[in-house]
């Protein structure tokens, strides 16, 4: 059974900026963006295919797309038939409503097959319509698919990069690309979280529910080890929303010995941590630029396991290793490696070490000075000049 996929139309039917957004990630960074562009621009009409946080910064929400978010070969064939509505609704809003610029916030598999279809059907401006499009946050091409740079140039009027080795990645086209700057640099980031050296442990397994549903319970299994050595070791589990807190819950229920050591946490409260066990996404990024020390941890289905193996390209999951390869700020362990020894004893190491704090601190500065630039252009410039919003 399909969900309920009605899209919502504004009174106004005049749209200057559609942004489309299918993860929490890119749903917070387009929310940041949207509450610089209207500071300035207060006359600027925007709609989002996204989630809350654009929604909350004042974005019409047309439809809660990051409801559907999912991760793995596996887990988007099983909601095939629930994308393709979605595709279909969005091509018919599109058409109905006509914005005058479409912002794709990664999401490569929906929003790259969007820009395709726009152009086909003589919508967007490379197809010989009126509607640019354009995109914010690259998808991962230097670690996988690196050849879809080249559909991006036939179909995309402008590119905006969050890490400043991506530009490179595009020298062979003609796409214009720009840096500007990672989101959680801006002056009005808020981060979810903080170092505190007597703060509690953080678990973060994800934000949808196949990585919570993998992840977690390896987590779990790390802190009950940890609590032996540890008996006063608190910890705390984020939540974006009330689905994944049922799930938390339901896995919570069946931990009785630990259940009552952690701390579930839903909304937008900042959480102050001494370290964290977290999956390889977003809030790893946000840890390493907080100064948190921690371990990276990553489960997922065995098949979507091998293919990543075979297109990956890169030697590290988390960002903040990527970024700073000579010195990776976190262990990572991967599927049956992910488990609850191997992991406490890493977490251990931390724990016990007086200069872990210390060592974070410093990469945090290390990577806060690689994702900003004395001369990159802000991200609303950029926007407004790649769109002629102006």
């Amino acid at each position: 059974m399909i969900a309920n996929l009605q899209f919502n139309s504004p009174s106004d039917q005049s749209i200057d900026l559609l942004i489309i957004a299918g993860e929490a990630s890119g749903d917070q960074h387009g929310a940041l963006l949207v509450e610089d562009l209207i500071s300035i621009y207060p006359h600027l009409r925007c709609a989002a295919i996204g989630g809350p946080c654009l929604q909350e910064k004042g974005a019409f929400l047309v439809y809660p797309l990051v409801k559907h978010a999912v991760v793995g070969v596996i887990e988007v064939l099983k909601n095939y038939r629930t994308f393709q509505q979605i595709f279909s609704n969005t091509i018919e809003w599109i058409r109905k409503h006509k914005p005058k610029c479409i912002l794709l916030i990664d999401y490569p598999g929906f929003n790259l097959r969007l820009a395709k279809e726009l152009k086909k059907i003589g919508i967007s401006v490379k197809g010989g319509g009126k509607v640019k499009i354009i995109q914010y946050v690259s998808p991962q091409l230097w670690a996988w698919k690196p050849k879809r740079r080249f559909l991006m140039e036939k179909v995309l009027d402008g590119l905006g990069v969050i890490f400043p080795f991506e530009v490179d990645c595009y020298r062979d086209t003609e796409l214009p690309v720009t840096f500007v700057g990672h989101p959680f640099t801006k002056s009005n980031f808020r981060s979810p979280v903080q170092y505190d050296s007597n703060g509690p442990l953080l678990l973060l397994p994800g934000s949808r529910s196949q990585p919570v549903e993998r992840i977690l319970p390896v987590l779990l299994d790390a802190y009950e080890h940890l609590l032996i050595n540890y008996p006063l070791l608190k910890a705390q589990i984020p939540v974006p929303d009330s689905k994944i807190r049922e799930l938390v819950s339901t896995l919570l229920s069946k931990r009785k010995k630990i259940k009552d050591n952690i701390q579930v946490v839903e909304g937008e409260t900042i959480l102050w941590a001494s370290a964290a066990l977290m999956s390889s996404g977003t809030m790893s990024l946000s840890c390493a630029l907080a100064g948190i020390p921690g371990v990276i941890a990553y489960r997922a289905h065995p098949l979507t396991y091998c293919i990543g193996r075979m297109l990956v390209k890169v030697p590290y999951l988390g960002m903040a290793n990527i970024l700073l390869p000579d010195n990776p700020p976190y262990p990572e362990f991967l599927q049956h490696n992910a488990n609850g020894k191997v992991l406490s004893a890493s977490i251990t190491k931390i724990l016990i070490d007086e200069q872990a704090g210390k060592e974070a601190a410093g990469n945090a500065k290390k990577l806060i000075a690689c994702l900003t630039s004395s001369n990159q252009k802000s991200t609303v410039d950029w926007l407004v000049q790649v769109a002629s919003l102006a």
